[in-house]
């Protein structure tokens, strides 16, 4: 049941696809619960795409609607992924956009983790 005032999930989108094994992505790690792969179009030397493989649409819905091994095991493989790929202590930037206005581009739920560069300003400054 999709959280009021979101869309329903439209398992038509790409990372339902890609989750579906109809495209294929370069994977980064996999478990039960999460599937991380590197992005197609990189915004910095690490682009890492990480998401559930639930059908949530939103952080919104994933954290209204998730289970609580779910949402645990998300939160434990993004911290996985970081210090697999070794920026635990140079740094790294977790983005998730949630709407239009965020420029969620993808309806469903995922994580940006952005390393391997000083990566400046969280927003553009006015």
């Amino acid at each position: 049941m999709p959280v009021s005032g979101l869309p329903p999930y439209d398992d038509t989108n790409i990372f339902a696809r890609i989750l579906r094994g109809e495209i294929p992505c370069r994977r980064v790690f996999e478990d039960e619960h999460v599937l991380a792969f590197h992005d197609i179009n990189p915004q910095a030397p690490v682009h890492v795409l990480v998401i559930p493989k639930g059908a949530y649409c939103s952080w919104a819905d994933f954290s209204a609607r998730a289970t609580d091994a779910e949402i645990a095991g998300f939160v434990r493989a993004v911290g996985r992924i970081a210090r697999d790929l070794g920026h635990e202590t140079d740094g790294y930037r977790l983005l998730a956009n949630v709407g239009v206005n965020s420029g969620q581009e993808v309806p469903h739920f995922h994580i940006h983790l952005f390393a391997g560069r000083p990566l400046g300003p969280m927003l553009a400054r006015p």
